[in-house]
């Protein structure tokens, strides 16, 4: 286990949940990437994110997940994209897993 973390460092991250509206094979960078497209609700609107999960999804069938995204780690430049958000997974034998409801929910929520 990691050290023990004040609970207002994880208070202080804005994860939501956002539901994918467009993917793409991301050529250009390093290491096998998708370029997603989220859309996090009214609030928030779509953000872009590169993601590193081409082991264990079809680019076509991202289309229409809900995924688990931290919001405010500032954005990152991958090559000729740049990275609004984090999307969270898990690494797996067969790769990263995505994190996601178990139930579609309203995209923007909170969790917390």
């Amino acid at each position: 286990m990691k050290e023990q973390a004040p609970f207002d460092h994880f208070a202080s991250l804005d994860v939501r949940i956002g539901t994918i509206t467009k993917a793409e094979v991301f050529d250009k960078a390093r290491k096998p990437a998708y370029k997603l497209w989220i859309d996090f609700g009214p609030e928030v609107g779509m953000r872009k994110s590169s993601a590193q999960i081409t082991e264990v999804y079809e680019v076509e069938a991202l289309v229409g997940k809900q995924v688990v995204a931290v919001l405010n780690f500032g954005e990152k430049q991958i090559a000729d994209f740049m990275s609004q958000c984090l999307v969270l997974g898990t690494y797996t034998d067969k790769g990263v897993v995505l994190l996601k409801p178990d139930v579609e929910v309203v995209n923007g929520s909170e969790i917390g």
